[in-house]
């Protein structure tokens, strides 16, 4: 843990003169250091801010548009309040899919950590019931309609992740960060993204006991060094920034792509992706939603967006037939993932030798008896 804060430990004079920084318009907003952006995440973590100031406080951050060091600051802050664990394995990879989830197709992220498990890398999940701005359909959702437990605490999730038949967990937030959970309805009464949303999936609720690395989404071209930063100050070992559908981590199926990773703490650089090298030939972007499940338009020009609760008994009817073997682009969601997971990590010396393990998992059974328990 750092030192604490060099800020007045009053949490109203603390939220009163970083709002008065970050809140005075386009032209005279000032930065908050590190330490008061953390000082004032604290305060709000704590429950001693009014909600009002608490979404000013988030609000202004997103308006003058928040540094690296207000992001450290509040990452830190919830850091400091989280509760995690440690696994007693050497390396640990942390799949961290954006926490609002997922509206315009099925999304396969809650698959993909039993999937690695079976290629003999443990894995981990986290996230959230439900949260604005999309509402979508997330790996807690997704997971819990296919018959998993999503209500472990991070020492029990640790405790599946060393087992050998099993390799793999979910942690929702509610277990692994109160203070934020508590946030959200507040949050979704802001509507738009703050920076708890870059943050929040990188605070890491079950780290190894050797190296932890991490693999989280993007779709802004801005972001990849941002995640890439923060994913180093969050202590992660190795970062690999994907461009994935609706900020996830899995990449087009169509079209080719890019990813950024860096290892060992050091720079990032980009990495080119094509699906059809991987013999993945889709005819869509992403899993396609059944016709049965009604998109309804987001307004202003924004894609059209289904009912994540619709959505994810749905992703989870087509994950589990993907884990018996079911071909389809659900299956090529899990290859692609996988593969790029397992190469980053060096597991595998190619992307194609990395995409063949996976599909053997897939075809003799053993992801789906790791996804069982």
């Amino acid at each position: 843990m750092r030192e604490a804060a060099n800020v007045s430990p009053d949490p109203a004079a603390v939220m009163r003169d970083c709002i008065q920084k970050v809140a005075t318009g386009p032209e005279l907003s000032k930065d908050l250091s590190r330490d008061e952006a953390r000082a004032a995440m604290q305060a709000i973590l704590e429950g001693h801010v009014d909600p009002v100031q608490a979404a000013v406080f988030l609000i202004g951050l997103r308006m003058k548009r928040e540094t690296l060091e207000e992001s450290e600051g509040v990452l830190q802050a919830l850091r400091d309040h989280a509760t995690t664990a440690v696994a007693d394995v050497d390396h640990l990879i942390d799949i961290a899919d954006p926490y609002d989830g997922h509206v315009r197709g099925l999304p396969a992220t809650a698959f993909l950590p039993a999937v690695l498990a079976a290629c003999g890398q443990p894995a981990v999940c986290h996230g959230i019931e439900s949260i604005g701005p999309k509402f979508g359909a997330t790996p807690r959702m997704v997971l819990r309609a296919a018959g998993v437990d999503t209500d472990l605490s991070p020492q029990a999730a640790a405790a599946r992740i060393v087992r050998e038949d099993i390799g793999w967990a979910y942690v929702d937030m509610h277990a692994f960060c109160p203070g934020l959970h508590a946030l959200t309805d507040l949050r979704n009464l802001i509507i738009k993204r703050n920076t708890l949303t870059t943050v929040e999936n990188l605070v890491g609720p079950v780290r190894a006991r050797g190296r932890t690395h991490i693999m989280v989404g993007y779709v802004h071209k801005a972001y990849p060094p941002v995640y890439a930063h923060l994913a180093r100050y969050s202590g992660f070992a190795s970062g690999l920034v994907v461009r994935g559908g609706e900020g996830g981590v899995i990449p087009s199926l169509q079209q080719p792509g890019r990813a950024f990773l860096y290892r060992d703490g050091g720079p990032e650089r980009e990495l080119a992706l094509d699906p059809a090298a991987l013999g993945i030939r889709a005819e869509s972007r992403a899993v396609p939603l059944p016709s049965g499940i009604v998109s309804t338009e987001a307004g202003n020009g924004a894609q059209p967006q289904a009912d994540g609760r619709e959505v994810a008994p749905e992703a989870a009817r087509a994950g589990l037939a993907a884990l018996r073997g079911e071909s389809g682009p659900m299956r090529d969601s899990l290859i692609y993932a996988g593969a790029l997971a397992l190469h980053h990590l060096g597991g595998e010396e190619d992307m194609n030798s990395a995409a063949e393990r996976v599909r053997q998992v897939l075809d003799d059974g053993s992801a789906l008896v790791r996804f069982a328990g």
